[in-house]
């Protein structure tokens, strides 16, 4: 055999070899289209929103019901966290303790972020119909969106299935669901192929002869400092609830935005910036739209009672910023809204924004 055909042959069983490899990576994980139409659940007849009437929301990354406990890899500098998943005795306990607070706010519309659905981390469950089994039957619609997904991710600290997912909750009917993809981080193709797709889920809540209500849900990249990826995907936001305000159809966003409030980058202590550019994307956000929290409470001397995350660093002792926020139409009246730090601080890193608008 000559030197040039065992070259061929080589070239040709590694090209092959790569090309299974990137077949087995592809069909292995998530690959949704910009806009996928999500399918609502929801009991037959289900009660259905009025025109004036008072609609009280709940806001919550819950943190695949963790709890606080750990400090995961990823919660640290070089993925040097000592954790990789909580017990199984702490994901039941993170759950009941999560529904209690529910039952006490007794929301209309329930938005979570960082719902488990299959992951090896979360024992394979879906904690969406773990959480509905336990909640009161009244909440009889829900909608979800997936915007993390592996058979099998060869992470050394992971090395099993992912899935996680946006979730709404519901008193009333939701009519329909639609999954806009947000842009990625960029990356190397195989990266990138397992990271977070990270996605904006909007469903539609009829009001009687009134049209009807949108009610948005999302969670932005984290880790993407150095990029515009977050400027990108509150732009695409901002598209949305701007062709929501032409449409006149009245609107609330809220999630997890991974972002510090307008010229809050300095209120912060330095060790904690890392993850931050010192100019926020969110402010299009705010000067386009009203805001929970407001701009002047982000920066009174109250503000940390508007601060929604509790890192899981040890050397943070309390919450120390705001990332989870409420965007809302012009057309809605806010009653009240604050975030509920007592009962729910054992719970997650992320504390809920509670809110209760007036529809037109």
């Amino acid at each position: 055999m000559t030197i040039r055909k065992l070259f061929y042959i080589v070239l040709v069983t590694l090209s092959l070899l790569l090309i299974s490899l990137f077949v087995v990576v592809w069909f292995s994980t998530f690959h949704p289209p910009a806009i996928q139409q999500e399918e609502p659940v929801c009991i037959t007849n289900a009660p259905i929103l009025s025109a004036g009437q008072t609609v009280k929301l709940y806001n919550q990354n819950v943190q695949f019901m963790a709890g606080k406990n750990y400090v995961f890899f990823y919660d640290i500098a070089n993925s040097s966290g000592p954790d990789e998943r909580p017990s199984t005795a702490d994901i039941k306990q993170t759950l009941h303790g999560i529904v209690q607070l529910i039952k006490q706010q007794n929301p209309d519309i329930i938005l979570l972020q960082e719902v488990d659905d299959g992951a090896k981390r979360t024992d394979y469950a879906d904690q969406l119909a773990d959480l509905l089994r336990l909640l009161p039957k009244d909440y009889v619609c829900h909608a979800s969106s997936m915007y993390w997904q592996a058979s099998y991710l060869p992470h050394p600290r992971i090395m099993g299935a992912v899935g996680t997912k946006l979730s709404v909750i519901s008193k009333y009917k939701i009519s329909t669901a639609t999954r806009t993809q947000l842009s990625l981080i960029p990356q190397d193709p195989i990266s990138q192929l397992y990271n977070f797709k990270r996605a904006l889920l909007d469903v539609r809540l009829p009001i009687k002869g009134a049209g009807e209500m949108a009610i948005l849900n999302t969670h932005l990249s984290a880790f993407s400092k150095g990029t515009n990826t977050l400027s990108k995907q509150v732009e695409q936001i901002d598209a949305q609830l701007q062709t929501l305000n032409n449409s006149k159809i009245p609107w609330v966003i809220g999630g997890d935005f991974n972002l510090l409030p307008p010229s809050s980058y300095s209120l912060l202590a330095e060790q904690q910036r890392r993850y931050y550019e010192a100019t926020s994307a969110i402010e299009k956000l705010y000067q386009q739209h009203a805001a929970i929290p407001p701009l002047r409470a982000t920066q009174s001397e109250q503000r940390d009672q508007w601060f929604t995350y509790f890192p899981n660093d040890p050397r943070v002792k309390q919450p120390d910023r705001t990332i989870d926020y409420y965007f809302y139409s012009p057309q809605l009246t806010l009653k009240n809204a604050f975030v509920e730090s007592k009962q729910s601080i054992a719970l997650s890193d992320h504390m809920p924004i509670i809110a209760e608008f007036t529809l037109p």
